[in-house]
């Protein structure tokens, strides 16, 4: 199992064979490492099953561009200083991506921004999915460096291009439920102090930008690609889930599709395996006995700092809290949105009004 671990530099290996590629791309790689382990400094580093680093980014805030051509914009700029992962035919660059806009986001940056040599089209097409596009370039002792950079002020009209910011304007808006032994494996960074620590695992479903869940509501089907949606964290069992159900996460819809959509069961598996909760035999059960006929795919773009809960919500914002009604799946009002993220503390660089 990949393990994806905030490191200080002088507690993994300088010597382990994955920095070799950067040693040969950087005369003053091996350097750098040690100046960085002296600086008390620590990067993201990914584990392979052997114990072997297999991917790493260091991100640095506040940079000043300094040597770029043309100048960044004045501003605080995040810096990704260097990133390289094996990509294994998994999520691994997302997960870092994902890593990168959290930080850019906490810290109050303006832009993302990253160099990188041409001969690396697989990272350029990463950064370019999400909204990098090439600003100039860097000429180095090493050679000539393209800068692509990922402006977290203006806006593309794209939930991808955009990701993580929420558009807010003239979008649906709505309360999805998720039980809470999904919910916790699903949504990692939501997670409530109560909750069993062991259930969180360092997979792709658990850090990646985009998720999938199945369910059986049919309301789902009217969900188009924009919307937004509130997670739901239902009621565990060990209390009133006027206290215990909170809200916990924002997630925009990619698409909603129903599992008659796919050609053929293989085709759903792959389409779910990389993004889902479910393990495969869950997932081949599903397909068979269609009793959850409902595939969303949505980004996880924030949680809520503080999550409100289902008393907070009925009190406060105006959800039906009659016996009877179900929080399953149901539209939200702009107000009421719009008053669970002020109850929820989200950074209001976050929304697009």
């Amino acid at each position: 199992m990949d393990n994806l671990i905030y490191q200080k530099f002088s507690d993994f290996d300088h010597k382990d064979p994955f920095f070799d590629s950067l040693k040969a791309d950087y005369k003053e790689f091996p350097s750098w490492l040690t100046k960085k382990a002296k600086e008390g400094e620590s990067a993201y580093v990914l584990y392979g099953d052997e114990g072997l680093i297999e991917g790493f980014m260091y991100l640095k805030e506040n940079d000043d561009g300094g040597g770029l051509d043309p100048q960044l914009p004045a501003g605080n700029h995040l810096k990704i200083g260097t990133f390289k992962f094996e990509s294994k035919r998994t999520l691994r660059g997302q997960r870092f991506l994902k890593k990168a806009f959290d930080r850019a986001i906490s810290s109050g940056s303006n832009d993302i921004y990253v160099t990188v040599f041409e001969k690396h089209g697989h990272l350029i097409r990463l950064f370019q999915t999400y909204g990098f596009y090439r600003h100039g370039q860097k000429d180095t002792p090493n050679g000539k460096e393209f800068v692509y950079v990922r402006s977290l002020n203006e806006v593309n009209g794209d939930i991808l291009l955009d990701y993580p910011l929420i558009l807010n304007r003239n979008t649906r808006k709505y309360l999805l439920a998720i039980y809470p032994e999904f919910h916790t494996r699903l949504f990692p960074d939501s997670k409530l102090v109560t909750d069993s620590p062991d259930i969180v695992q360092d997979v792709s479903h658990t850090n990646s930008i985009h998720k999938i869940y199945i369910c059986g509501m049919p309301t789902v089907s009217k969900m188009q690609r924009g919307d937004i949606i509130v997670i739901y964290r239902t009621g565990d069992g060990k209390g009133p889930a006027f206290f215990r159900a909170v809200a916990t996460s924002i997630c925009v819809i990619e698409s909603v599709r129903k599992i008659d959509d796919f050609n053929d069961e293989e085709s759903f598996v792959n389409y779910c395996g990389k993004f889902s909760v479910f393990s495969e035999e869950e997932l081949r059960k599903f397909y068979k006995n269609k009793r959850y006929p409902y595939v969303l795919r949505f980004t996880y773009n924030l949680a809520l700092p503080k999550r409100p809960t289902r008393g907070k919500m009925i009190e406060d914002v105006g959800l039906n809290g009659t016996k009877g009604f179900r929080w399953s799946h149901f539209e939200l009002t702009d107000r009421q949105f719009n008053e669970i993220i002020d109850l929820g503390k989200v950074d209001e660089s976050f929304i697009i009004n």
